[in-house]
């Protein structure tokens, strides 16, 4: 892999290669000085895989790893593409989990790099990675003045993060500054801003929604999605593992740029309509990033695996997981079979369709998916490292805040690609 990175002239092959580098972190060391000179590559296509390993081989505590402090706060702070910029800051919340042993200087001088650059921030999307990095990371970085601003702000994806700043920030104070978020028209603030003051006052979240929290407004219900889906293919037999003949590989895989390794490439994509108690949820799959998971869902979907099936997990701002006959319990065997895990880089971004996986001792077991999945109602990013994207939410995704424990999947069906 290395040698196909240092080989190749073209940058779409040789960031691919960087990423699965990064992939390997877990196991094997990776060339430290290898990712550095990739974070200063002219092709921002190569700057964004760099980002990406250098997360993986922080995460990894590989000795040495800290030396990516400086250089992710550069391109960060300065990089002329926003996506290097967006994604340079979240790679930046992984220091927060290496070894506390003299860590508190380096993420107190990190934290303040994190707010220095949101401060001058002018691209929305990049204004949202570091928010949501200061809420995942740093917390306390922030002042209370620039909470309380960021609390007011327009746009409801800084509202959301900063309410997560406050419910972590531990100054009670910030009580009074939530408890307006409470009634906020976007049905996800309210909820986190509830959430946020359950936080700072117990330390606890909800874990399961079973109720509508008192005070929020949930969307209103939609008008009936009525594409004439697919006819169920007949003779399918009984559910199976799927095998790389039942792959989609009609989409070319060439990423040539920073954008190109954060979204699905052109072409006619797959799409599911999820129908449930609360309405219909359409998603559009992208088999290019993960050709077994999207063939293993559809197999799913096509004989019919998933209809009536509970939401048995939504916890308020962070994900609605579903696709377990047994409920998500331990000793679930899922559809019988598991599949191989195809992390990649599109970033777990609000509205994105990922496959759930088993745990142990707090670990998410690669290669453990089957049936279930979640779908993200915010960002969040640091599920990027272990779990597989699949698709993202086209449209319905208010659904998603009306839907609590009780609600059930309808009819789960393949609809005409776009």
């Amino acid at each position: 892999m290395l040698a196909r990175y240092r080989d190749s002239r073209d940058p779409g092959v040789r960031a691919m290669a960087l990423y699965a580098l990064g992939l390997l972190s877990d196991h094997t060391p990776i060339e430290i000085g290898t990712v550095l000179r990739a974070l200063h590559d002219r092709d921002n296509v190569i700057r964004v895989a760099a980002i990406d390993a250098a997360q993986r081989t922080i995460a990894a505590k590989q000795p040495g790893a800290d030396v990516f402090g400086a250089p992710l706060i550069a391109l960060m702070r300065d990089d002329r593409d926003p996506i290097v910029r967006g994604r340079a800051a979240v790679a930046l919340a992984t220091f927060a989990d290496m070894p506390a042993e003299g860590a508190g200087a380096s993420n107190e001088r990190i934290g303040a790099a994190v707010v220095a650059a949101y401060e001058t921030e002018r691209n929305l999307t990049v204004r949202w990675h570091e928010a949501w990095t200061l809420g995942r990371a740093f917390p306390k970085a922030p002042s209370i003045a620039q909470i309380t601003n960021a609390l007011s702000d327009k746009d409801q994806l800084i509202r959301l993060e900063f309410l997560t700043v406050a419910g972590r920030h531990g100054d009670p104070d910030l009580v009074r500054l939530m408890e307006p978020l409470t009634h906020d028209p976007a049905w996800r603030v309210a909820e986190q801003a509830s959430e946020s003051i359950i936080r700072l006052n117990t330390g606890t979240r909800t874990e399961h929604l079973t109720k509508i929290p008192d005070g929020v407004t949930t969307p209103a219900p939609l008008p009936e999605e009525t594409t004439v889906p697919l006819p169920r293919p007949t003779g399918l037999g009984p559910i199976r593992r799927p095998v790389p003949a039942d792959a989609i590989l009609t989409l070319p895989l060439h990423p040539t740029s920073g954008a190109s390794l954060d979204g699905p490439a052109p072409g006619l994509h797959p799409r599911v309509r999820i129908g449930t108690t609360k309405g219909a949820i359409v998603v559009r799959l992208y088999p290019e990033w993960a050709p077994l998971t999207v063939a293993n869902f559809l197999n799913l979907v096509n004989r019919g695996y998933y209809d009536n099936l509970r939401w048995f997990r939504i916890v308020p701002n962070f994900v609605a997981q579903t696709g377990d006959t047994k409920n998500g319990a331990a000793d679930s065997p899922g559809p019988g079979y598991t599949i191989p895990a195809e992390e990649n880089p599109l970033e777990q971004r609000a509205g994105i369709i990922s496959m759930g996986l088993n745990y142990e001792k707090a670990q998410a077991v690669r290669d453990s998916a089957g049936s279930e999945f979640y779908i993200t109602m915010s960002p969040q990013m640091h599920l990027n490292r272990s779990f597989t994207v699949f698709g993202e939410v086209e449209s319905g995704f208010n659904v998603l805040g009306r839907l609590i424990e009780s609600d059930t999947m309808t009819r789960v069906e393949e609809l005409p690609p776009d």
